[in-house]
């Protein structure tokens, strides 16, 4: 009996009036995730396109591919790196078992990649789990479906995590990101603030000594390494580039979360979705303009004491998760803004707030995260005053 036919079958026993009426939504999931569904929209008044919100969905996720090549690399480099700093030949957890076919090296890219994700996988599978238990949860009491854009939130949640970070935590962040941050204002479509950021912002302030140090970052009992950006806060350019090149930050060869270390990786992606139009260039090219501005402007302005001021524009793209969040988070398509030119100016606002906090807050040296969920807070209202401008036009045009 083939898959179609097996699902056909068990479908009269969830439809309306069955025993099963009100699982309909876990079924609808599972039938919908193998099958493209067969509803299409017949009304005159319908806009019609193929690129419905499962494919949606699955664009954003395909273009996360190198970024989760690189997460996994990266990570086991930076974790065997350390080992070998340490003078430590094996690692004291469940994770030895595996490593013994692979070893430990630095030049082996298969040890790499299999020590790194032996920390991605965990963490992923956690954000899955768990996720998808309140996702599932809150489709079958309001009897909805099971929406495909947990398997973003899912994947992005997982790329911004560190290596490190507690699994229970983990648990932690994507309850809140999804039951605070989505449901309770009605699921995917109704949120107003992105549900992965939402769930870091949470272990940021409730765990900040998991999740907001400098030098927490490498997947290593007893060893720390202080991020790029933490160098910078610190002692400024020169500080940076003592440790690391610009180009070992675009290619992503640094400590830091996940998946928000390779640029080029994250540049493939933003590619990927531009080309699909699954994202929105404006809102790209409006957070990538307020970045480069404001940064010019400090540059210009200069400090005696604080170095953030000298940092320039380039470093702030590789650095830190700014690119990451400038082509995954502030792309959200019901978080941000919607008119054309609403979505240049939420951008805009995005960019600047990011180098703002960076740069006069030296004490907390990313600002990407908390400048996007500020300007999703703002993203109505700026819809709200172009939308009346655009009427104010017209009625000036007609009276």
């Amino acid at each position: 009996m083939s898959v179609r036919k097996f699902l056909d079958n068990l479908e009269p026993h969830f439809a309306k009036g069955s025993k099963l009426e009100r699982y309909y939504g876990l079924y609808e999931m599972v039938d919908t995730f193998i099958y493209t569904p067969a509803d299409v929209t017949r009304g005159k008044t319908h806009v019609r396109d193929g690129n419905d919100l499962k494919r949606t969905m699955t664009f954003v996720v395909i273009a996360t591919f190198f970024c989760i090549l690189m997460a996994m690399y990266n990570t086991g480099y930076q974790a065997n790196l350390a080992m070998e700093a340490l003078g430590t030949s094996t690692i004291d957890n469940w994770r030895s078992l595996p490593m013994t076919i692979f070893g430990y090296s630095t030049m082996n890219p298969f040890s790499n990649m299999m020590h790194g994700a032996l920390y991605f996988l965990p963490i992923y599978l956690t954000t899955l789990a768990v996720g998808g238990i309140w996702e599932v949860l809150f489709a079958t009491v309001r009897g909805h479906e099971v929406n495909e854009g947990f398997l973003v939130s899912s994947m992005l949640y997982t790329l911004i995590m560190p290596p490190d970070m507690p699994l229970w935590q983990v648990a932690l962040g994507i309850s809140f990101g999804i039951v605070i941050g989505k449901e309770v204002f009605g699921g995917t479509g109704k949120n107003f603030l992105n549900p992965a950021l939402t769930g870091r912002a949470f272990l940021y302030f409730a765990y900040p000594a998991s999740i907001s140090g400098d030098s927490v970052w490498v997947a290593v009992d007893g060893y720390t390494a202080a991020t790029p950006l933490g160098l910078a806060a610190d002692g400024g350019l020169s500080a940076v580039t003592e440790h690391y090149s610009w180009l070992q930050t675009f290619f992503g060869f640094e400590p830091g979360c996940l998946g928000e270390t390779s640029t080029l990786a994250i540049l493939i992606g933003a590619a990927f979705l531009l080309y699909t139009r699954v994202a929105s260039y404006r809102v790209m090219g409006g957070v990538f303009a307020g970045m480069v501005l404001t940064s010019l402007m400090f540059n210009f302005i200069g400090s005696d004491t604080n170095h953030m001021f000298a940092l320039p524009w380039y470093w702030h793209l590789t650095v830190g998760g700014f690119a990451f969040g400038m082509v995954y988070m502030a792309t959200d398509p019901v978080s941000a803004a919607m008119t054309d030119k609403g979505r240049w100016i939420f951008g805009g606002l995005v960019g600047a707030m990011t180098v703002l906090i960076r740069v006069v807050n030296p004490a907390f040296p990313e600002g990407i995260m908390l400048a996007i969920l500020f300007s999703n807070m703002f993203a109505p209202t700026i819809d709200y005053f172009v939308i009346q401008a655009n009427i104010r036009r017209r009625m000036k045009r007609h009276a």
